[in-house]
């Protein structure tokens, strides 16, 4: 299949795991129903959405809004199970590293399939991926994910686009979107697992030139 084609099957995976990420943050927030199904929407639209605009393609799911359907079902799932969770931060954590691994792949093939240039390609990756669980965090006063201290997420987006503009330059053809996934998923589960991090900035005192003699 082409990445065009492959598209609406990543949207959907996307918007069905992000939209259960969000639902949980809801659950912790102790919104009502309305709330619920509003953030899980929201986590499971914002990143495509604004990908979508940024490259002048028709909304997805403004052209599917079966898509809205679909969030709106995961959000009255979580609704009524959500309690049955032992940890429901838990859940997010790797729930939303499965939808990032689908995410990023969706961004690729919308960028992709226009014949955007790379760089172009991997922006389209991370804010596909993250942005809309950035807004999830950010609306539901949550420390974003995407800013953990030194904790790897947005480098995975950037090393799955990676992955995937690689295996398309050997020809790989769909096979690149598959590594594309394996390598988002595999650096993400290594930071919850293993406690995979990027090195942060630590401030230090400035210089004390010695005195002049």
């Amino acid at each position: 299949m082409t990445l065009p084609a492959l598209l609406p099957f990543l949207d959907y995976a996307s918007v069905a795991v992000f939209a259960l990420t969000g639902a949980l943050v809801a659950s912790r927030a102790q919104l009502d129903i309305v709330g619920f199904i509003f953030i899980a929407g929201l986590t499971a639209t914002g990143g495509g959405t604004l990908r979508d605009v940024m490259l002048d393609r028709d909304v997805f799911w403004i052209v599917d809004p079966l898509m809205l359907g679909v969030a709106t079902v995961a959000a009255v799932i979580v609704f009524l199970t959500a309690h049955l969770l032992e940890s429901r931060y838990r859940a997010i954590l790797w729930l939303d590293a499965c939808a990032l691994a689908v995410a990023v792949p969706a961004g690729v093939a919308a960028a992709a399939g226009m014949g955007m240039t790379w760089p172009v390609v991997l922006i389209m990756a991370m804010v596909t991926g993250c942005m809309g669980g950035l807004m999830r965090d950010v609306v539901c006063n949550e420390v974003p994910l995407v800013l953990k201290q030194g904790e790897l997420y947005v480098t995975c987006a950037f090393a799955g686009g990676v992955a995937a503009l690689a295996a398309e330059a050997l020809g790989a053809g769909g096979l690149a979107l598959l590594a594309c996934a394996a390598v988002t998923f595999i650096l993400r589960a290594g930071s919850l697992l293993f406690g995979w991090r990027l090195p942060v900035y630590r401030p230090r005192p400035p210089r004390t030139l010695p005195p002049k003699r």
